[in-house]
């Protein structure tokens, strides 16, 4: 909360520093203009939320089976894994939301929503990151903690569950945190396809009130109030998991 006020403070002071007339009446919730703006804005959060959760879930689904390749003796299936992560982080973002929303249904005749082409194009591109993710979590796991395993005659996906996951996850939770703020922060790429989030409300605003600065202004203070929640819950999480791990 210090953060969001000395934010806002930076921004009072560079106006009184500057010859621009701020108008934040237009966000002022004791005006009915203003209450009505505020709500508008607020709006898009669930849809934010929504989204990237959706996304941040099935990404790490699909990161982990393509990690698994990784760790296969098959050749194919490693070399799959290096192609797949190397191609999808080679391809910006944006890119792929107007492809999968415009240029798929010209070659396949197959077309989504634009909330299902946000999905799924936050879900590949992060899935890549989150199967580098997991890999360097899996082999942090030392070779005799799957042999004991092997020992106790688990199969390679009960050793994987049982054993190997839970601690290669506490190993990695801090990463998987900063990959959620980091799509957190993408999802703002899928209003470029009429997606209703909190960045295609604040281009709407901006459209009727020709406020661009204070709606943007309060626009990075909404993703940053989001992204400070999610910090706080990932670094609490992370220190319950050691406890747990000390007792």
């Amino acid at each position: 909360m210090k953060l969001i006020k000395y934010f806002i403070l930076f921004f009072i002071l560079q106006g009184c520093s500057s010859n621009y007339e701020w108008g934040w009446d237009i966000l002022n919730p004791s005006y009915i203009e203003g209450l009505t703006n505020l709500k508008f804005l607020i709006s898009g959060i669930s849809i934010t939320i929504y989204i990237s959760v959706i996304s941040i879930i099935l990404a790490m689904i699909i990161g982990l089976l393509v990690a698994l390749t990784s760790l296969s003796k098959n050749k194919f299936l490693s070399y799959f894994n290096i192609v797949y992560v190397e191609i999808i982080r080679a391809i910006p973002l944006l890119v792929l939301i107007l492809w999968i929303y415009y240029g798929l249904p010209i070659i396949s005749g197959v077309s989504f929503s634009p909330f299902v082409s946000g999905i799924i194009a936050l879900t590949i591109s992060e899935s890549a990151f989150q199967a580098e993710i997991f890999r360097a979590g899996i082999n942090s796991i030392k070779k005799p903690q799957w042999e004991a395993g092997s020992s106790l005659g688990l199969t390679f996906f009960a050793r994987l569950r049982l054993i190997i996951l839970p601690q290669a996850v506490k190993n990695i939770l801090p990463a998987l945190g900063n990959q959620f703020v980091y799509v957190l922060k993408m999802s703002s790429l899928v209003s470029i396809i009429g997606i209703a989030d909190l960045t295609r409300k604040a281009n709407e605003l901006v459209v009727t009130t020709y406020r661009p600065l204070e709606i943007y202004t309060f626009l990075i203070l909404e993703y940053l109030a989001l992204i400070l929640i999610v910090s706080y819950f990932v670094r609490k999480l992370e220190k319950n998991l050691k406890k747990d791990s000390n007792n």
